[in-house]
């Protein structure tokens, strides 16, 4: 068998066949012709010639070796596109000096691992995996991930020091990002909406959110229909900063019964979920009922709050953290009477998040995994390239490897 042959039948690239096969210091080189007689501007059309030069690409290793692939390829004079641009070949990406086979590898693997490992793996630089990243999410990336779009849910991460954001936006029933956008303010999620389109934010029935201000006018603008869900750990938290203020207000009285180690154990039975605490727990809890009833009272409102998302069915939340409030302005505890008020403006919101099971739990599991890529590239040093692999990770890109096909 001739060796054009053999590589022809290994290679497989379709729309090229095998002129030479050359084995250099460099590696494998192996010298390739288009079938076709015509000239392609990657945008599809046929073009006119202009001029043409050698160019050579990476391919996968082949037993242990650096495999290229050369061919004559034309610059072409594209119409449409109003410019001179290199023709289009079947075996690479427009632009690239990697075959589309091994920007394929790189890529699954920068979804699994780190690209330090990436570039000494497949012999590569810690440049040209980013631009692999960059091409390969550009492709895969296409307007088709905003349909469908339900349950969305919306949160900043911090990238950079200096308090540098990005908003996240992500689909509640597919459990991937569907956004990306630089900056925390109305206009990163007011460019979301303009790629949605009219008729797509309409199918929107509930986006979660924290209890910032700069997320609600864009939505009650773009998508009025919409119920704006509070996300409950916010809401919780600020209950439990409520009691801490209480206990801290309290003192420590060591006349009392409940002093000393009992003191700080009884901080911690008062943080605990009703649910986690043991029998000695509960007695000291019942003591402090006893002797320091305001603060037994902090404690237990606060567990009546998580009450409203553990056991209140959604159509009574409303009339329940209605008459959770009008408890809490009459508890005389002043931390828990603010907190009642705050609850009361954001009412709508939290009560939306019972009724349609929304939180914003889904975008913190996402935030921690956008920290890990974070790290694992050792930062990076734009955000357009960490919105490109926060794309490549979760937004749902699957890669097919050259040995799947």
């Amino acid at each position: 068998m001739r060796v054009s042959t053999a590589f022809n039948k290994m290679l497989a690239i379709s729309g090229a066949g095998v002129e030479r096969v050359e084995f250099t210091e460099a590696g494998i080189v192996v010298g390739l012709r288009l079938r076709a007689r015509t000239h392609r501007c990657p945008c599809g059309r046929k073009a006119p010639g202009y001029d043409h030069s050698r160019r050579r690409w990476r391919h996968l290793d082949l037993a242990a070796c650096r495999l290229y692939l050369e061919a004559d390829i034309w610059r072409v004079e594209c119409r449409q596109c109003g410019q001179v641009r290199t023709e289009a070949v079947p075996w690479a990406r427009p632009g690239a000096r990697l075959s589309a086979d091994l920007e394929d590898v790189i890529a699954w693997l920068c979804q699994r691992t780190d690209k330090t490992s990436v570039c000494r793996l497949l012999r590569v630089s810690w440049e040209a995996v980013q631009a692999v990243v960059m091409r390969v999410v550009a492709e895969h990336l296409d307007d088709s991930r905003l349909d469908g779009l339900y349950h969305l849910g919306v949160d900043e991460i911090s990238y950079k020091r200096g308090h540098q954001y990005l908003t996240v936006i992500a689909d509640h029933d597919r459990g991937r990002v569907v956004h990306v956008a630089q900056g925390r303010n109305h206009a990163a999620l007011q460019g979301f909406f303009d790629l949605l389109g009219p008729e797509r934010c309409q199918q929107v029935k509930a986006i979660s959110m924290d209890m910032a201000k700069i997320w609600r006018e864009p939505c009650a603008q773009f998508i009025p229909q919409a119920d704006i869900c509070i996300d409950p750990f916010h809401v919780i938290r600020l209950a439990n900063i409520a009691l801490d203020s209480v206990y801290t207000e309290s003192g420590r009285r060591y006349g009392s019964p409940v002093a000393g180690r009992d003191w700080r154990r009884t901080r911690y039975a008062l943080r605990a979920g009703a649910e986690q605490l043991n029998q000695d727990q509960h007695q000291l809890l019942n003591q402090l009922r006893r002797t320091r009833y305001g603060l037994w009272r902090a404690w237990d409102l606060k567990e009546g709050l998580r009450d409203l998302y553990r056991i209140v069915a959604p159509e009574d939340a409303a009339a329940y953290l209605k008459a959770w409030c009008k408890s809490a302005l009459l508890s005389r505890l002043r931390p828990f009477r603010h907190l009642a008020r705050t609850i009361q403006r954001h009412f709508a919101g939290i009560v939306a998040a019972v009724e349609h099971r929304l939180s914003n739990s889904r975008l913190e599991g996402i935030n921690a995994k956008i920290r890990l890529i974070n790290r694992r590239g050792y930062g990076h040093p734009n955000p357009h390239h960490l919105t490109a692999m926060i794309y490549l990770c979760l937004g749902g890109i699957t890669i097919s490897l050259p040995t799947e096909t």
